[in-house]
């Protein structure tokens, strides 16, 4: 089978004009909120048998080193707990330290506000960072194998935040669904503080969809623009490459991953992440 790594990067020239509309609301409706509080500041507090709060870790370490996971009790942004990721640099494999919640399903025409709290104790630079991933699985096709040096991640599309401009501006990556990354260069994320980054997506697989990003209640990214998977557009980039590729329909997004998604800087990356909520309407 053709791999197909190299393909998930190419990026489109989508339209992507400013957009102030409001995002209506549609009859879907999902709502998960987590602190990362425990009593006993144990991680495994945080997936109980019933799958009430988070559903799995992603850890894929560099080739060296094992990424760390833990409970904070001395740095928070509510409650007595935080959620604290160490992420060492990258070599040749790609560093990721980040907790999944799966067991929803987002749909074309859903609007969905993802919500978080970071403290970045780094002032390195952290150009390629990516702190939140929203994907599907399931629409990958099953006879289209990934990268074999991959993680399977690269069967998973979807649109990602991650710090870009050259150092510490937060954006709204599309690669993986093969379109252009929304920029910004008009507001610095702050480090060694706690940041509050809210997300506001109406999903949409062509040009109308929207695309919001907030840091600290300052709205620096409002674009239209795809944010989902297009099954016409994975055909024709796969079908240049020789490969008959099928996205699977429905599709919806079904988890989203915050923490250090990747790490592929130059850098060991601490991170605190607090006051998590992803809601569908």
């Amino acid at each position: 089978m053709k791999s197909v790594f190299y393909i998930l990067v190419l990026v489109f020239c989508i339209s992507c004009d400013s957009n102030d509309n409001t995002i209506p609301q549609t009859t879907n409706s999902f709502l998960f909120k987590d602190g990362f509080e425990t009593i006993n500041n144990n991680l495994d507090e945080l997936f109980p048998s019933d799958g009430s709060r988070w559903s799995n870790l992603q850890r894929s370490n560099p080739s060296t080193t094992v990424n760390e996971v833990s409970i904070s009790t001395t740095t928070f942004s509510e409650g007595q707990n935080a959620l604290r990721i160490f992420a060492f640099q990258s070599d040749n494999l790609l560093s990721k330290m980040d907790i999944e919640k799966g067991g929803f399903q987002a749909f074309s025409g859903d609007k969905v506000i993802i919500q978080a709290d970071f403290y970045l104790n780094s002032t390195a630079n952290l150009e390629e960072l990516f702190l939140i991933d929203l994907e599907c699985c399931s629409c990958w096709d099953p006879s289209v194998d990934a990268e074999p040096s991959s993680d399977g991640d690269n069967q998973c599309p979807g649109v990602r935040l991650k710090m870009s401009g050259g150092n510490d501006f937060l954006s709204i990556e599309r690669g993986k669904i093969s379109a252009s990354t929304f920029t910004q260069t008009r507001f610095q994320f702050p480090r060694n503080e706690w940041v509050a980054v809210r997300w506001e997506l109406m999903l949409s697989d062509n040009d109308d969809g929207i695309n919001k990003l907030l840091i600290n209640g300052t709205e620096v990214i409002s674009n239209s623009g795809m944010n989902m998977p297009n099954a016409q557009i994975f055909r024709n980039v796969f079908a240049e490459n020789g490969i008959d590729f099928n996205l699977q329909e429905p599709t919806f997004y079904e988890r989203v991953q915050v923490g250090a998604t990747a790490n592929p800087t130059s850098e060991n990356i601490e991170l605190f992440v607090d006051n998590f909520s992803i809601q569908i309407n």
